[in-house]
């Protein structure tokens, strides 16, 4: 018995040596230096992309739009704990039907999305979409796996950011995150909407709609692009099977129209 309870006592004294030996193995200030340096990459990278869109594109200053589109993001924000504005979301002129996250939190929509969208609901699922990518960090993941992080490093880095900004928004508008990440994606928007009570039907049927829309042509498209829209649409009606739905809308039908109507202009 004595000699059991000695030898209970030196593997605890064991342990305790190799754990505390373990953590003085540590370089806390290389671990924080990384995680600077990761932020670092990622907020060059976006202002460097958003600079791009921005001195390109036709980008909307329009306050009744932009307050309208805040006024359809704002719940699903507040229902879910996110700081609305950690969230840099721009709308730009452009038919495509299209919208995507970029790194440093910045959000693109196209207007050709708001007008082809016939719910608000709709509209609301692939924001939601698109902010999950943010909030799963999926972008910087994404590019990580794409394009290596040591190449971003040393792009933001050096002055040769440009050209790295060009290729990325390339690769975010016209490609698919892996099933993996846009499965969690939208099964995370879907819980988005079901805390901040907004019924995330329409989005599925967004997804079928576009799925089967012939007209939309192969190139830049948020659901083309998309893997399986079809399929995608089916797990999310699976997803919110039996459970209690609610149907509280944003803004009115009219302000709806009326905003839709504005980013034609």
């Amino acid at each position: 018995m004595i000699k059991k309870t000695i030898f209970q006592g030196l593997i605890i004294v064991l342990g305790f040596f190799l754990l505390w030996f373990g953590f003085s193995q540590l370089d806390f200030m290389t671990f924080f230096k990384v995680k600077e340096r990761t932020e670092f990459v990622e907020n060059k990278l976006g202002d460097l992309i958003w600079d791009e869109i921005s001195n390109t594109e036709d980008v909307i200053t329009n306050d009744s739009v932009i307050k309208t589109l805040d006024k359809l993001i704002i719940p699903i924000c507040e229902a879910n704990d996110i700081e609305r504005d950690s969230l840099k979301i721009h709308i730009v002129q452009k038919d495509e039907i299209n919208a995507f996250a970029l790194p440093n939190n910045h959000l693109v929509v196209y207007t050709g999305l708001i007008e082809d969208c016939k719910k608000q609901e709709a509209l609301q699922g692939v924001l939601g979409h698109e902010i999950a990518h943010i909030e799963k960090n999926h972008v910087m993941k994404k590019l990580s796996k794409e394009i290596g992080y040591s190449v971003l490093l040393t792009a933001t880095s050096s002055g040769k950011g440009g050209q790295m900004a060009k290729e990325v928004l390339k690769m975010l508008t016209s490609s698919a995150y892996d099933r993996a990440l846009e499965k969690e994606a939208d099964i995370t928007s879907v819980d988005y909407m079901l805390k901040a009570n907004i019924d995330p039907k329409p989005m599925a049927d967004f997804m079928y709609q576009m799925a089967q829309d012939s007209k939309i042509p192969d190139g830049m498209s948020w659901i083309v692009d998309h893997p399986e829209s079809e399929e995608r649409a089916k797990y999310i009606l699976e997803y919110i099977k039996g459970k209690k739905l609610k149907s509280n809308q944003s803004i009115s039908e009219k302000e709806w129209k009326t905003f839709q109507e504005q980013v034609k202009e």
